[in-house]
């Protein structure tokens, strides 16, 4: 499979400067190595970063190594995902979804 747009990955240890201090929307893919439902949501991310680009960032947490992020923003099931918003977090989806329901999703956020 090949991807358009590779959704770079954040840690723990960057969150805060690649996320919270963002000018713009963040959508956030709390994700896992053993989650089937998040390899399907990775072409559909791919394709939502490069179609956003500019006005939303995307980007991958991996939930197993990054535990600190997903305590501290309850994260229970993967995938979710978070958007935030100068620094805080304004929408929560959990579980795969088509692109265009995401964008739908998403057009509150983006508008």
């Amino acid at each position: 499979m090949i991807h358009a747009q590779v959704v770079p990955e954040v840690t723990d240890a960057d969150f805060d400067a690649e996320v919270l201090s963002a000018d713009g929307p963040v959508l956030v893919e709390f994700t896992a190595d053993w989650c089937g439902p998040c390899r399907q949501l990775a072409p559909v991310l791919s394709a939502v970063a490069e179609e956003e680009a500019g006005r939303l960032k995307v980007v991958r947490i991996d939930a197993d190594t990054n535990p600190g992020t997903v305590t501290r923003y309850g994260v229970l099931s993967m995938p979710t995902l978070l958007v935030f918003r100068a620094g805080e977090p304004v929408r929560s989806m959990v579980g795969a979804r088509p692109k265009r329901r995401l964008l739908q999703e998403l057009e509150d956020v983006l508008g």
